[in-house]
C-alpha cells in the first residue's frame, strides 16, 4: 500500500508547484505590461504610439529629439550626486548607530531604539513641511545639499546594521581590543567587511528610493541647474510640446528608469543573498 500512495503524493505536490509557478508567471506578466509598453513606445515613431497592433522598425529618433529638448545631462549629474551623497552619509550613520545599539550599554537603550524605529511608521511626506522650514532656516533651499540632508540617517538601515552586528561573534571584537585596536580601526577592519552583504542590500533600496524621489526635490529645488531626473521628467511630460507625444514621453521615461533596471538585473541575485545573510528572514 505504501508503494502505491507515495507516487500519488509526489504527483499532487508536483501539480501544486506547477500551478503555483503558472500563477506567479501570470502575475509577473501583468506587472510587466506597463514596462513592455513603455519600452515598445519609446522605440517606435510617434504616429504608431497608440496603435498596439502597429509594426514599425525601432528608431532612436525619439531619444535624439528629447535629449535636445531638455538638459538631461544636468539632470543625470544632479541625481547621481544626490544618490551617492545620501548613500555615503547613510553608510556612516547607520554603521555607527547600529554598532551603538548592538554592542554598547547605555541608559534607556531599548527605549531609544524603539523610538528610533518609530520613524519607519511615519510616512516621509508627513515630514515635508517641517523639513522644508528647517532647510529654509538654514539657507539650504534650492541646493543639492538641502535635498540630501533629511536623508542622511535611516531607521531601516540602522535596524539592519544592528541585527547583522548581533550575529557577528563578539570574540572578534575582544581579540581586537586585546591587540590594542581602537574603535574606528575595529569598525573599518573587522565590522565593515562583515557588513558588506547588509550594506549592499540597504544600498540598493536607498539608491532606488533616492533615484525615484519626486515630491521632496520638487519642493526644495526651484532652479533647472539643480533639478534631478524625476522632477525634470515630470516637467518635460507636462510641457505643451510633448504632452500628447507618447513616444517622446516614453523615451524620456526609459532614460530615467534604465539605470535602475540595469542595476536590478545585474545585482538581483546578490540583492536576495544580501537579505538572506543579514539576519532578515
Amino acid at each position: 500500500m505504501t508503494t502505491k500512495t507515495a507516487p500519488r503524493f509526489r504527483w499532487k505536490l508536483s501539480l501544486g508547484m506547477t500551478l503555483s509557478y503558472i500563477a506567479m508567471f501570470l502575475i509577473a506578466a501583468v506587472f510587466l505590461i506597463p514596462l513592455i509598453w513603455m519600452v515598445r513606445t519609446a522605440f517606435i515613431p510617434n504616429q504608431h504610439a497608440t496603435n498596439l497592433l502597429a509594426i514599425a522598425w525601432p528608431t532612436l529618433d525619439n531619444f535624439t529629439r528629447i535629449w535636445q529638448a531638455a538638459p538631461w545631462g544636468t539632470y543625470y549629474t544632479n541625481t547621481f550626486i544626490i544618490v551617492f551623497g545620501v548613500l555615503a552619509m547613510q553608510f556612516i550613520t547607520i554603521i555607527l548607530a547600529g554598532y551603538a545599539f548592538a554592542r554598547l550599554d547605555f541608559h534607556f537603550k531599548n527605549t531609544l531604539f524603539i523610538l528610533f524605529l518609530m520613524q519607519i511608521m511615519i510616512a516621509a511626506d508627513v515630514l515635508i513641511l517641517p523639513n522644508y522650514k528647517t532647510i529654509s532656516a538654514m539657507g539650504l533651499s534650492n541646493t543639492l545639499f538641502g535635498a540630501m540632508l533629511p536623508f542622511f540617517a535611516s531607521a531601516m538601515g540602522t535596524f539592519l546594521m544592528r541585527q547583522t552586528i548581533k550575529t557577528i561573534p563578539y570574540e572578534l571584537e575582544e581579540a581586537a581590543k586585546i591587540d590594542g585596536c581602537n574603535l574606528p580601526r575595529m569598525l573599518l577592519q573587522i565590522y565593515v567587511p562583515l557588513l558588506v552583504p547588509a550594506l549592499i542590500a540597504h544600498g540598493m533600496i536607498a539608491a532606488s528610493y533616492q533615484w525615484n524621489n519626486f515630491l521632496w526635490p520638487l519642493i526644495v529645488i526651484n532652479s533647472v541647474a539643480n533639478r534631478p531626473l524625476t522632477v525634470g521628467l515630470a516637467i518635460f511630460a507636462m510641457s505643451y510640446e510633448t504632452g500628447a507625444q507618447w513616444s517622446d514621453v516614453s523615451a524620456a521615461t526609459f532614460l530615467v528608469a534604465a539605470p535602475l533596471l540595469v542595476l536590478f538585473f545585474l545585482f538581483q541575485k546578490r540583492f536576495v543573498q544580501s537579505f538572506a545573510h543579514s539576519g532578515i528572514k
